[in-house]
């Protein structure tokens, strides 16, 4: 087993969709989480590409958030679009990041997922309200690659 399909249970995976659904649920945008085991390019750069691969750029408002993950690397990224990062405090990214890195030092890396997302959430859900007429633009499913 590849250390990307022991790196969350399916019924971790579960919690985290969970997660995902019920932080945008009262926002318009859209959250994101791709897992890989490895990339030999820069971890940032590498996040850019997987943000245009999903489409994230699309959304409507320019409010996606990627959170992405490199397992055997050790490193994630979190990425937000350009409308969330106008809105957000310089800072907001790096102290959602920071609380996550406590819970994976300690392995938790469901606990971690789940609040850097929901902590995304009420950001997103501050500035893009939700709307009578918001779709659901992005799949809610943890993307992987190997």
């Amino acid at each position: 087993m590849s250390k990307i399909e022991s790196f969350l249970t399916s019924k971790d995976e579960e919690g985290i969709v969970s997660a995902i659904k019920e932080a945008e649920k009262n926002t318009s945008g859209e959250i994101r989480v791709h897992i890989e085991a490895h990339t030999d390019d820069d971890h940032y750069e590498h996040a850019l590409n997987i943000f245009g691969e999903l489409k994230m750029h699309e959304t409507e408002l320019r409010n996606g958030v990627l959170f992405y993950l490199a397992v055997n690397d050790h490193k994630f990224v979190i990425l937000g679009d350009q409308g969330i990062n106008d809105k957000v405090a310089d800072d907001f990214w790096d102290e959602t990041k920071e609380m996550m890195e406590v819970y994976f030092r300690k392995g938790e890396f469901k606990k971690g997922l789940v609040d850097g997302i929901l902590k995304a959430g009420n950001e997103l859900k501050t500035h893009f309200p939700h709307q009578a007429d918001d779709t659901d633009e992005l799949s809610n499913e943890i993307s992987k690659s190997s």
